[in-house]
């Protein structure tokens, strides 16, 4: 699984690259706080190890991925530190970069060093959204 794991965060990281070339466009008000309450609500889950809610904000590619809930919160953890525990989170303007729409927070970890979370998002045929990916960024600087 690491090696997938490293396969999934080096496309994401690619596609970001790519994208950082395109022309970004605003999101829709309503689109911003669904997306917003999405991953606060995975955030919250998190908060508590609850791994089945957590895990059912994730795409149907993620879930995929990592086949569990249980799977997936132990990734989590491992991987990102930050979006398990965040000490502070600050949500940033989301936009649409090509096709995708990216959800920029900044998270201060346990030892006050500042990173980027990059969300990546995808729309549901019932018009909800799911995190479809997330790539982390170390920020310059403390939250000190």
């Amino acid at each position: 699984m690491t090696t997938l794991l490293r396969t999934v965060v080096l496309a994401l990281s690619l596609l970001l690259q790519f994208n950082a070339h395109a022309e970004s466009k605003a999101i829709a008000e309503a689109d911003a706080q669904s997306i917003r309450s999405v991953i606060e609500a995975q955030l919250a889950a998190f908060s508590v190890d609850d791994a089945q809610t957590a895990f059912s904000f994730a795409s149907e590619g993620i879930q995929q991925t990592f086949g569990t809930a249980e799977n997936f919160l132990a990734m989590v953890k491992a991987t990102y530190p930050v979006v398990y525990r965040p000490a502070t989170v600050l949500f940033l303007e989301p936009e649409q970069v090509a096709e995708e729409i990216m959800q920029g927070v900044e998270m201060a970890d346990e030892d006050d060093r500042l990173w980027l979370a990059i969300y990546r998002m995808q729309r549901q045929p019932d018009n909800t959204w799911r995190i479809s990916g997330c790539v982390l960024k170390s920020l310059p600087g403390s939250r000190s």
